[in-house]
């Protein structure tokens, strides 16, 4: 099979993409230094949100958002899996912030691999309205 699931890279990018979402401050860790991460509200601003690109800004674009959450920012993966070129993670996003509550919604983040590292990433949020309103307390 040209794409296993079930082969030696498909398991080193599970691996990577464990490593990562137990801290996503780890991102420049598996990531090409061109990576382009599509973010979840991509699709609330009109005209969308462009991508973010290089790893520099793709660095601080989760560095903001583990900030914005006050650190309490918690990525509980459910499932992942991966083949030898994309990888996805399903699970649920938590944080809590005094006189915000508490936030929980549900994400499905999207990966593709090239020579070893992350070279592309897709943000989906099940509600990110929900999120962004959460996050900046609209």
């Amino acid at each position: 099979m040209a794409n296993s699931t079930d082969s030696a890279k498909a398991k080193e990018h599970i691996a990577m993409l464990r490593y990562l979402y137990a801290d996503l401050k780890r991102i420049s860790k598996i990531s090409s230094s061109d990576i382009i991460l599509h973010p979840a509200d991509r699709d609330l601003c009109s005209p969308p949100k462009r991508p973010v690109r290089g790893i520099a800004a793709v660095q601080a674009h989760e560095e903001a958002l583990i900030e914005a959450t006050g650190g309490t920012l918690v990525m509980e993966v459910d499932k992942i899996t991966a083949s030898d070129d994309f990888g996805t993670v399903l699970g649920t996003l938590r944080a809590s912030k005094p006189g915000r509550g508490e936030v929980e919604v549900a994400f499905c983040g999207v990966w593709r691999f090239k020579d070893g590292l992350a070279v592309e990433h897709w943000e989906n949020a099940a509600n990110p309205g929900k999120l962004v309103e959460w996050l900046v307390g609209c």
